[in-house]
């Protein structure tokens, strides 16, 4: 797998998101104790709202920073956010009101939905050969999860010697760092865009192409279906731990740890499996096993909690969300044209976050207002949902190259040069996805470009 580090390109891109995500991670716990100094006792209440700020701005911005940064080279635009993100961090440690970590996440969330998009975009045409492209993607599903293991533990390394302050100078530095690193890439040009319309049209087409591309539409059910799990192992796993499992706070770690080394196995073994079979009997399996964990899960615990159980369930959850979204960027490469692959990345940052933005709150609320079990169960309800929405949404077999025709267009058509010669309807066949000339999926009733 180490081997995609030998093109210099992706090893200076893939150290630029490592050390930018160990900042992020310092900053997760410098921000919390501010919060605490300023709010005391309330110091949830604030962290809660900078949380649903970070989802609203991932929602709502990425298509149209998207949009408007189509005309811009990636890593102009991916240094830009590193130095705003940079300079949100420097300010940190001067706040001194509440209202000012709210402003300051707001750019530091609106930053990252520029950059994150940009360089998943970035990664598949760096690396070309579909099987570089998924260990690449294994990769970044890595340093996120060690990340999660990693910047806590690095925290309290730190904190043992100096004031929570500095952790944001290590903010900063983490992305400086990434800045000057993907300064130092060579990333090839952007693809023109042959769109056309104003900045709403444009913001919206990465949204239109998910709806219109059925393996598209599927992936959202799995999105939502991750997004269940994981808001059940963010939001509830203290409350699990600490109240009904009446464990030690180092335990909170070793669940949330738990999770994570499930999802790290299934990211290591993804590459040849995904060699082997294929995106659509890897992740919709893996979708279904989310609802199957949170029932199994219900079972077990139905006559009181289990340090057992839940330590199975949260490393199963793990395994099965890394399974169902680490080969994301390869069915969104397939489904759209490289000039629009800035526009798809962006919508499904922004379409996944949603789903965040609906189980975040609903995990809380519910184990506030009806308990954990009820909360569990209404999850898993709906992470049903999502994978069975998933399973009748994308259609097996899943052909790239698929038969259509252009009754609209002239028949001296550059896009018909290839058009068989036996045909009367201008009928073709080539890789299919949405854009321009191809505004609908191809159906029986239905001739693409009609």
């Amino acid at each position: 797998m180490l081997v995609v580090l030998r093109n210099r390109t992706y090893r200076h891109l893939f150290a630029a998101q490592v050390i930018a995500l160990l900042g992020t991670g310092l900053a997760t716990v410098a921000l919390s104790l501010l919060a605490y100094d300023l709010a005391g006792e309330r110091a949830s209440a604030v962290l809660g709202t900078a949380l649903a700020i970070k989802m609203v701005a991932f929602v709502t911005l990425a298509p149209l920073v998207s949009a408007l940064a189509e005309r811009i080279p990636q890593r102009a635009l991916m240094v830009a956010m590193d130095l705003t993100r940079a300079a949100v961090a420097v300010a940190l440690p001067f706040v001194t009101e509440i209202w000012q970590i709210y402003v300051l996440v707001l750019l530091l969330q609106a930053a990252s939905a520029a950059f994150t998009p940009t360089f998943q975009a970035t990664l598949p045409v760096v690396l070309p050969d579909e099987r570089d492209y998924t260990r690449a993607l294994t990769m970044s599903r890595l340093a996120y999860d060690l990340e999660t293991l990693l910047s806590p533990a690095l925290a309290a390394a730190l904190l043992s010697v100096v004031t929570y302050d500095w952790l944001f100078a290590g903010t900063v530095a983490g992305f400086l760092a990434s800045a000057l690193l993907v300064l130092s890439c060579v990333l090839p040009p952007r693809a023109p865009v042959a769109r056309t319309g104003g900045l709403g049209r444009k913001a919206g087409f990465g949204i239109r192409l998910f709806w219109a591309t059925p393996r598209l539409r599927a992936l959202l059910g799995l999105d939502l279906a991750v997004a269940a799990a994981g808001a059940t192992v963010v939001v509830n796993t203290v409350v699990l731990v600490r109240d009904q499992l009446h464990r030690s706070p180092g335990e909170v770690s070793l669940a949330l740890a738990a999770y994570g080394a499930g999802s790290m196995a299934a990211a290591l073994l993804l590459p040849p499996l995904l060699d082997r079979v294929g995106d659509h009997a890897v992740m919709l399996p893996a979708g279904c096993v989310v609802p199957a964990v949170f029932a199994a899960h219900g079972i077990a615990t139905a006559s009181g909690p289990s340090w057992p159980a839940l330590l199975l369930a949260w490393a199963a959850f793990g395994a099965a969300c890394s399974a169902a979204l680490t080969p994301t960027g390869r069915l969104i490469r397939r489904s759209a044209a490289p000039a629009d692959l800035p526009a798809a990345f962006a919508a499904q940052f922004s379409l996944s976050h949603g789903c965040w933005l609906l189980t975040y709150p609903l995990a809380g609320w519910l184990s506030v207002a009806a308990g954990t079990t009820a909360a569990s169960w209404t999850l898993g309800a709906l992470a049903l949902t999502g994978a069975l929405a998933a399973t009748l949404l994308w259609p097996a077999p899943d052909p790239a190259h698929l038969d259509h025709s252009h009754p609209g267009l002239p028949p001296g058509h550059p896009h018909l040069a290839e058009v068989r010669p036996t045909t009367d309807s201008n009928r073709h066949s080539h890789h299919y996805v949405i854009d321009h000339l191809h505004p609908h999926w191809p159906t029986a009733r239905r001739p693409a470009g009609s």
